[in-house]
């Protein structure tokens, strides 16, 4: 959610249940059905994609404000699964419920669409990133595209994103390191 606030989609999500999620502990899991929609309240979730020679691909980490798994409001099963990077908490309410908001507050829809619009956005620019050939051009990319580098304790995760090892990630930061 860049140009709107976290705080518009809150609503949404009034008289739902609330969800503390451990570390690594999943919320849902690929191909399970879709019943109902997230709001991460504290903390964040992954949306994970794990191919079939075992490689897991970050697909999203959604933070405090954020919808996850966003598409699945229009599907019957995740694509992916849903995995709290830290301990986090979630508020979820059934999809029927999300989607009767929607249709019955025009601000509501505005909002949402929004958040639909730059989380496109979003995605854009990771599969952007992902085709550049070299370590440097993904981060170069990366860092163009508004993002500031993590702490070093969270460059793994910056590795995840840009598609690269983590080892490669941290051979590329270090020569910029060195060359000043």
């Amino acid at each position: 959610m860049i140009a709107i606030m976290p705080d518009d989609l809150f609503p949404l999500f009034d008289g739902g249940f609330s969800r503390t999620l451990a570390r690594d502990e999943s919320l849902f899991l690929t191909g399970a059905p879709v019943r109902s929609m997230f709001l991460v309240t504290e903390g964040q979730v992954d949306l994970i994609r794990h191919t079939q020679s075992g490689l897991r691909i970050l697909l999203h980490r959604a933070g405090t404000g954020a919808v996850l798994a966003e598409a699945s409001a229009y599907s019957n099963a995740y694509h992916c699964d849903g995995t709290a990077a830290c301990p986090a908490q979630v508020q979820s309410i059934a999809l029927g419920t999300f989607r009767a908001r929607l249709d019955a507050s025009p601000d509501w829809a505005k909002a949402w669409a929004a958040s639909l619009a730059h989380g496109l956005q979003g995605s854009r620019l990771n599969a952007a990133i992902r085709s550049m050939r070299t370590v440097e051009e993904r981060l170069e990319a990366w860092l163009a595209g508004g993002k500031a580098l993590p702490p070093k304790g969270q460059w793994s995760t910056l590795a995840e994103t840009l598609g690269v090892t983590r080892e490669a990630l941290y051979r590329e930061l270090s020569k910029r390191q060195d060359a000043g």
